[in-house]
């Protein structure tokens, strides 16, 4: 089997020419592709607790806690003690964070349709479909 023809090499190849695309487009605002997944749940759902953070993203607790100790650094969140278990630490946005919503949701459209836009409507369809199949989606 050639190495291209590998589903592994394949998929790492273009994950990490997305990943460098998507890194440039969020790079004006500040954040990594990681961050703005943090965002996205944020935005989502405030408040989250880091260990459901951590599985929304199917992160580990270390990758996590990095991830928002450099946030926390940069001012976009907060941890505080969560209200339903004073064991728990709550995620929840600063102000700040709250305002990158708007343009970095722009951002990402933006992004996605210029790494799809080689495909019809019907092939980046059926592409995201593969992916979250192999997702277990």
């Amino acid at each position: 089997m050639e190495l291209e023809q590998c589903v592994n090499f394949a998929l790492t190849k273009a994950q990490n020419i997305v990943h460098q695309f998507f890194k440039a487009r969020l790079a004006p605002y500040g954040i990594t592709p990681g961050q703005y997944g943090v965002l996205k749940c944020l935005w989502d759902e405030d408040g989250l607790t880091v260990k459901k953070l951590a599985e929304r993203m199917y992160l580990d607790s270390s990758t996590i806690t990095g991830l928002l100790d450099r946030m926390e650094n940069k001012g976009l969140i907060k941890r505080q003690s969560s209200p339903s278990d004073r064991r728990a630490l709550s995620v929840v946005l600063t102000p700040a964070g709250k305002a990158l919503q708007e343009p970095v949701t722009q951002a990402i459209i933006d992004a996605n349709q210029a790494v799809l836009k080689n495909m019809s409507e019907e092939e980046a369809d059926s592409f995201l479909n593969i992916l979250l199949s192999l997702n277990g989606k």
